[in-house]
């Protein structure tokens, strides 16, 4: 491209669409389903009002939008000499000269900045909680862990598992035992749905120097750790027994379908890109499900 076609490209006003691109809409929406749902288990479970809570719900949801889209874009920001390697990574607006680095800095923080002060008009822990998710994404996961060790998957996963105990105590003003079960299922939901991902573009991530744990010690490596975290998940819906036994079923079931999924790599001639595409699409339907569950679950105990 020319420095005039870049120059002219650059100038043109940015979709929508692209804004969207820049601050991973589609992941934040993802983590909009956890962060509900521990708002409105924290409403079920301590007998608060469902339409007196309807504002605080709303409010912790567009402030937990704006940090979450304001972070990811500030990685967008960072990532863009990495990008511009990866092949995946061509039509973000970061690598194809759409959106200039100042206007780029100007979304990111003013998204965070505005998203933080929403959720401390909630109370000061959920902004705090806020806070704590954009530092562990931006420094310890974008600038430090991605690019430094095998371990950033789970570095990641730390602030990237936050969004429940954002719901919670946006209503709760305080964390519980059912808080922190939550931001364990997402914790442990990560590195499997991750690692899925990296075993699909292991090639691209090498060819950025990107230490992802599939491209540094393989595929068998990598299955063991996402059977770890298999395992781990496990337990978990046996600590929100306060949903009752339904729940608790249905959860372990969830959990044991993704284990058989995970056995079938041991088959002979597993087409190990195939087996990842299987892991990596359960993991998004897992999400929705176990969480789905929690809410419906909850609203039937309610009548």
């Amino acid at each position: 491209m020319s420095q005039e076609q870049t120059l002219s490209h650059a100038s043109s006003r940015v979709t929508f669409k692209e804004i969207q691109q820049i601050i991973k809409m589609g992941l934040v929406q993802g983590n909009l389903i956890p962060a509900f749902a521990g708002a409105w288990l924290a409403v079920v479970l301590t007998n608060h009002s469902f339409l007196s809570s309807i504002p605080q719900i709303l409010i912790m949801l567009v402030g937990a939008t704006l940090i979450m889209g304001g972070a990811c874009a500030l990685n967008n920001y960072y990532d863009q000499d990495i990008d511009s390697i990866m092949p995946s990574k061509q039509k973000r607006p970061t690598v194809n000269d759409r959106i200039s680095d100042r206007n780029l800095l100007i979304l990111s923080f003013g998204m965070m900045l505005i998203g933080e002060a929403l959720l401390f008009v909630l109370n000061v822990p959920s902004g705090v909680i806020g806070l704590i998710g954009i530092v562990g994404y931006v420094s310890f996961y974008s600038i430090w862990s991605k690019r430094h060790t095998v371990w950033n998957t789970v570095v990641g996963s730390f602030p990237g598992a936050v969004p429940p105990l954002i719901g919670w105590a946006a209503i709760e003003g305080s964390l519980s035992v059912t808080a922190i079960v939550l931001f364990l299922v997402v914790f442990c939901w990560q590195p499997i749905h991750f690692y899925a991902l990296a075993i699909k573009r292991k090639d691209e991530y090498s060819l950025a120097n990107i230490p992802m744990l599939p491209s540094v010690k393989g595929f068998n490596r990598t299955r063991v750790s996402m059977f770890i975290w298999l395992v781990c998940l496990l337990p978990l819906p046996f600590f929100l027994n306060e949903l009752g036994t339904t729940f608790v079923v249905l959860a372990t079931l969830l959990n044991l379908g993704w284990i058989y999924v995970g056995l079938t790599s041991f088959k002979k001639q597993t087409n190990k890109t195939k087996w990842a595409t299987a892991m990596f699409i359960y993991s998004l339907n897992y999400l929705v499900v176990f969480f789905a569950l929690v809410v419906i679950v909850s609203l039937i105990k309610m009548f």
